[in-house]
């Protein structure tokens, strides 16, 4: 082979090289940008879900369950109270009804004074003449017996109202009743039951927080470890270039032409090719076996890296506390919580609607006790008039025997209105007690509805936050999650045909050495050994200036012609 073909050989290898290199550079520049994206998106949602558990275990979720809590006591407490209240509507309608039979035994009496006020009348005419004053006969029996009968239908009149009042609250209620059973134990079973799903969903939040971290924290490495990894693309094109340029060098001093301030005469051709030749040689193989290596670490280390992405999402959605597609236990909690306030505004008003019959009662008893009054006051009255009658047939004699009957029949009735009324308002009484204890129930939780929905407002507008917080990470989380899982993917897939570029290193490898057959000159001449550290000095890797110094350890300490031309002008201008 001639001189010329030497060096066109030599120069096609260093092209030759320039394809790998710039291969690798492609695919090493465009897996670090996944990378670098995928790592940024990655960080972005570890740090968004890392939040979250303080969110959901902090003050905020704390006062909104405290409000919640209130809620759902309250819908316990309201079904504790309707129960209370059935029995004593249920005993109102008794003791109501109860006084229906002593009503009916008073209009019975009174309409026996009315048939007596008229037998006296027609009586007296019979038996006493124009002379005697029997008015108490004719006139004041009749008249205090139509008193006695206006007040006790009255009376009667005022009854059969409060008993339609107490009837109808009672076919209300039972309505109400019949459409809503279970429904506020059930709603304050529903909100515990919720209460306690969402607190499980923050205990898991915070259990998972300790797994995030630690998992984002393996991420963290996972990232640094495969940046270094992939920093074998830029050394490997470094160390490309020193042997492009290694075999340029060679080329240029073949064809006598000047390196590094060096000529080399042409017995030394075959030396410096020898020994160019043997450290390329040396370089690339290193380099290729160098580069295998890192390139899978570098793949193993973005696999990982796709698989730990894998991972926080997986855990990341424990946070929303159900399956996907299901709603959270907050949207849940929220939802219950309008229906509680509604039903529970529903009871209030029910139970309105009992105070307002608790107030007609009351009413009504007052006014039955006037009418129960007016009947003890005709009573006093009627015995006054028979105590008058009285005397007035022990002056009549024998005539006035069937007078006498007829007014101790009127003190018997009279007796009887009065026991008959007395006992009505006893049983009245007590229906006047249960309506106060209604009335009383009422004053207790009078405005505790619109404070409990101003507690549910609140609390519903914390967990709005919370669930939209929560709802918005995991929207992001479906967004991004896909594409960081596919960024670091492709990047690690970007990596899988590097291997090839190993193997083509390899190959120019041999072929570089063996452009020489010859041994390394001993000793190197002196030449040679200025090219050889002009070339050391321009290694940027470790590695290269470990072969070169294993290779050549006496090169390694000549200075170049550059480097003593630099030197002698130091010295000349220090001398000056």
């Amino acid at each position: 082979m001639t001189r010329s073909a030497d060096t066109k050989a030599i120069r096609r290898l260093a092209d030759d090289l320039a394809g790998p290199r710039q291969n690798i550079e492609t695919a090493f520049v465009s897996v670090g940008a996944r990378l670098t994206e995928g790592a940024a998106l990655l960080n972005t949602l570890g740090k968004l879900f890392e939040a979250l558990p303080e969110a959901l275990g902090g003050p905020q979720a704390a006062e909104a369950s405290a409000h919640l809590n209130a809620v759902a006591k309250r819908a316990q407490a309201l079904a504790d109270t309707f129960a209370q209240e059935k029995a004593d509507l249920a005993r109102l309608v008794d003791v109501v009804g109860a006084a229906n039979a002593p009503i009916a035994d008073l209009k019975r009496a009174v309409k026996m004074m009315g048939i007596v006020s008229v037998n006296a009348r027609v009586t007296a005419a019979g038996i006493v003449g124009d002379s005697d004053d029997f008015d108490v006969f004719t006139t004041d029996i009749a008249t205090l017996s139509d008193s006695a009968s206006r007040t006790i239908q009255d009376f009667a009149q005022v009854y059969r109202q409060l008993t339609t009042e107490v009837d109808r609250a009672a076919s209300q209620r039972a309505r109400f009743e019949g459409a809503h059973a279970n429904t506020l134990t059930h709603l304050g079973h529903s909100l515990a039951d919720t209460l306690s799903a969402l607190d499980q969903q923050r205990a898991a939040a915070l259990e998972s927080s300790a797994e995030t971290g630690r998992v984002s924290r393996q991420i963290v490495g996972r990232i640094g470890s495969a940046v270094m990894s992939l920093q074998v693309g830029d050394a490997t094109r470094q160390r490309i270039e020193h042997v492009e340029q290694a075999l340029a060098t060679l080329a240029d001093l073949l064809d006598g032409q000047e390196a590094f301030g060096q000529t080399l005469p042409a017995d030394l051709y075959g030396s410096a090719t020898a020994a160019l030749a043997d450290l390329q040689q040396r370089q690339i193989a290193n380099t290729a076996e160098s580069f295998s290596h890192d390139v899978e670490q570098a793949e193993a280390d973005l696999s990982a890296l796709a698989s730990d992405a894998g991972s926080i999402m997986a855990r990341a959605r424990d946070f929303q506390g159900g399956e996907a597609g299901k709603s959270s236990a907050i949207t849940s909690l929220s939802t219950q919580l309008r229906a509680a306030v509604t039903i529970l505004a529903d009871f209030e008003t029910e139970r309105a609607k009992l105070e307002a019959v608790a107030g007609a009662v009351k009413e009504t008893v007052g006014r039955l006790l006037q009418h129960v009054e007016a009947v003890q006051e005709i009573e006093a009255n009627m015995r006054l008039v028979s105590l008058n009658a009285a005397v007035r047939c022990a002056q009549l004699g024998p005539r006035g025997a069937s007078l006498t009957v007829i007014a101790t029949q009127l003190r018997e009735l009279t007796t009887e209105t009065v026991i008959a009324a007395e006992a009505a308002m006893a049983r009245l009484d007590e229906s006047s007690a249960l309506a106060g204890s209604f009335g009383r129930a009422s004053d207790q939780g009078a405005g505790q509805i619109g404070e409990l929905e101003v507690q549910a407002n609140l609390a519903l507008d914390i967990l709005a936050k919370l669930d939209d917080s929560l709802g918005a990470a995991l929207k992001r989380l479906n967004t991004d999650g896909p594409k960081v899982i596919g960024l670091l993917k492709d990047a690690a897939r970007g990596l899988a045909g590097q291997s090839a570029m190993a193997e083509t290193l390899a190959d120019i490898a041999i072929v570089v050495a063996a452009l020489s057959a010859d041994p390394q000159p001993e000793p190197l001449p002196q030449e040679l050994s200025l090219i050889l550290a002009s070339l050391r000095k321009a290694y940027t890797m470790e590695a290269e200036r470990q072969i070169h110094d294993r290779l050549f350890p006496a090169a390694a300490s000549v200075p170049s012609a550059v480097e003593q031309e630099e030197a002698e002008d130091d010295l000349a201008a220090f001398m000056l």
